[in-house]
Formats: C-alpha cells, structure tokens, sequence
C-alpha cells in the first residue's frame, strides 16, 4: 500500500433531514414572488480520510448535526438580511420590510432574518454549508456538500474544498 491519503466519500440523504419554510425570492428591485413555502430538503457529501479503523467520518455526528441544523430553519419565514433590494426594520415584536413601495409586517417570533442575499436554495444552501463546517471545526474533512431541494428534482448545492 502507497503512503497516499486513501479519501473516502459519505452520502447523507435522510427523511428526516427536511425543514418547512415560507419565503419569496426577489428578482430585482421592484419584482419578487409572492410569499410562499416549501418543504425543503437536505443532503450532505462528506469527503474524509479512511481511518485505520475503516472509518472515515461518523455518520451519526453528521447526521445529528444536519437534523439540529434543519430543526433551527423549521417552520420559520425566512427572510435575506443582504438583499441589495428590501430594508429589515425591527419595531417591537414585528419586522418591518420595505421592499419598494410595499410595506410588509412580520411577527419576529414566526421570522428568521439569515445572513443571505435571497431566499434561494442556492443561497439557502451556503449559509447551510457555512454553519456545518462551523460545526464540524477540528473534524479531519477534505470536502463538504450541502445540497437544499425546494422540491422533487430541483436544488441547489454548495462545496467546500480544502485548501
């Protein structure tokens, strides 16, 4: 056997790993959806060192984390903080966005305001990607994929690569 890092890749496509949330995508500045939901789901691919105990990462941990990640998005609006396009204001238990001449209200305790430009499953999975490697620091990974479906053949996937 060569000294060569022997990778090994793990597919992370569980049921459970699902999350419902409204949203409406902004097209520009004065076009966007109407306020809608999905039931999204999210896969992972991990890409690890074999160990010498014939593991390359444990499924469990990566699975627990991808369920604990999708729990926190569950049953939520989620609404972009970046967008070029609309202005989140907080006025006591309500957001206030301005997108626009429209004036929209949200109760804050139903909204999540995420660090993203749009409400997209691309966008939707980076943020994913970022908080799973947050959470996977220390962790002996070469390559992470989270992918984010809105729907039976439709996702988006962001990769992380070593450097």
């Amino acid at each position: 056997m060569s000294d060569r890092e022997r990778l090994t890749t793990l597919y992370i496509d569980k049921e459970s790993h699902k999350f419902s949330a409204a949203h409406y995508t902004i097209f520009a500045a004065g076009e966007r959806e109407r306020l809608h939901g999905h039931n999204y789901a999210v896969s992972a691919k991990i890409v690890a060192p074999m160990g010498n105990n014939g593991f390359a990462a444990d499924y469990n941990v990566y699975k627990d984390r991808i369920k604990a990640l999708c729990d926190e998005l569950d049953e939520y609006l989620v609404l972009p903080a970046d967008s070029p396009y609309q202005r989140i204001e907080e006025d006591g238990d309500e957001y206030r966005v301005i997108f626009g001449e429209e004036q929209m209200r949200f109760l804050r305790s139903d909204t999540l305001v995420l660090p993203i430009v749009n409400a997209t499953v691309e966008e939707l999975s980076r943020y994913l990607l970022e908080r799973l490697l947050h959470a996977s620091r220390g962790d002996d990974l070469r390559e992470l994929r989270v992918c984010v479906a809105s729907g039976p053949g439709q996702k988006g996937c962001a990769t992380w690569r070593a450097g």
